[in-house]
């Protein structure tokens, strides 16, 4: 069974977290309209001797939406999440994770490496530490460490993806692992979410699409390249961090580099600090899902919500008269 903070949404989905794209105002947005937003602790950028961003942005999104649910009893906001990149490269984790904890975030999503202490801080504030992998050696150690729940990145996800079918990884999860698991790769529609679930998944981890929306913290050229590609425009490369990524093949071309013919990283080249000059200098490289093919505009994170809701119910109808 869910945890009581995953029961109840609108539909089962979380938004994924994204590098720069997830801010407050995406987040406010998704979780009003009654699905899990989340975001990056390393989006709040960090000046040393100025007042922190992270601190002020969960005071901003608590706030906002602790206003919704006042004024909409019947119909409350979806709680939130912060992503922690768990990576030795990040300096920030020990602060972040004291802050995080002291405004009792409800759920914690931690990414590259499992940590004990970031699972116990999580639970000591009354949250549940959610991780994502990408095999079933990596679940079992996150599950060995104290995670809650997993999220299985599969093959076609945005960002830092898995290789393997969704089928296959959830399959091999599922044969010992009863607890939350949430599915990542090329979801972008209702039908898919209930597909997930099908497949054996508890809940839908969305995140491409949701770049191309109004609230979402991307460039506008970003926005409308996601609208104008497809599954063919995805290429999958280490070059960019380190790790294994999926990125816009249109976005590689303006950075003067060929898609094509790409080097590859060592792994001992990630990092994730926050502010490299590797990271400046990747700056306009995008990354994205192999689902955006269904995105067909740049709109409100509420109607595409809206959307994928109406989608679910009709698949599920559709399923139901078979």
């Amino acid at each position: 069974m869910l945890p009581p903070i995953l029961q109840n949404l609108r539909i089962p989905v979380v938004a994924s977290p994204m590098f720069i794209v997830s801010g407050p105002d995406l987040v406010i947005a998704q979780c009003k309209a009654g699905i899990v937003g989340s975001f990056p602790a390393l989006n709040a950028r960090e000046k040393e001797g100025e007042p922190s961003m992270l601190d002020a942005w969960l005071t901003r999104i608590a706030e906002e939406l602790d206003r919704h649910n006042h004024a909409n009893p019947d119909r409350p906001a979806a709680p939130f999440a912060v992503n922690q990149i768990v990576h030795r490269s990040n300096a920030r984790l020990e602060r972040d994770i004291e802050i995080c904890h002291r405004h009792k975030v409800p759920i914690w999503i931690t990414s590259l490496g499992a940590r004990v202490e970031v699972n116990e801080a999580a639970h000591d504030c009354g949250g549940i530490a959610l991780h994502d992998v990408i095999n079933n050696t990596f679940a079992k150690k996150a599950i060995e460490k104290g995670a809650d729940g997993l999220i299985a990145v599969a093959a076609g996800a945005g960002g830092h993806a898995g290789p393997q079918s969704p089928f296959a990884l959830v399959q091999e999860i599922r044969e010992w692992f009863d607890g939350p698991l949430l599915l990542s790769g090329a979801i972008a529609t209702g039908r898919a979410v209930l597909a997930a679930q099908a497949m054996g998944a508890d809940l839908a981890y969305i995140g491409s699409p949701f770049i191309a929306t109004e609230e979402a913290n991307a460039d506008p050229a970003y926005k409308q390249m996601i609208v104008e590609s497809g599954a063919m425009d995805i290429v999958t490369s280490s070059l960019f961090t380190g790790v294994s990524g999926n990125y816009l093949a249109p976005s590689i071309r303006n950075a003067g580099m060929d898609p094509a013919n790409l080097a590859e990283a060592d792994a001992s080249a990630m990092n994730f600090g926050g502010g490299s000059a590797k990271a400046k200098a990747w700056s306009q490289i995008w990354g994205a899902g192999q689902g955006i093919g269904a995105v067909r505009g740049i709109e409100p994170a509420a109607e595409r919500i809206d959307r994928l809701a109406a989608e679910y119910a009709a698949a599920k109808d559709a399923l139901s008269r078979l």
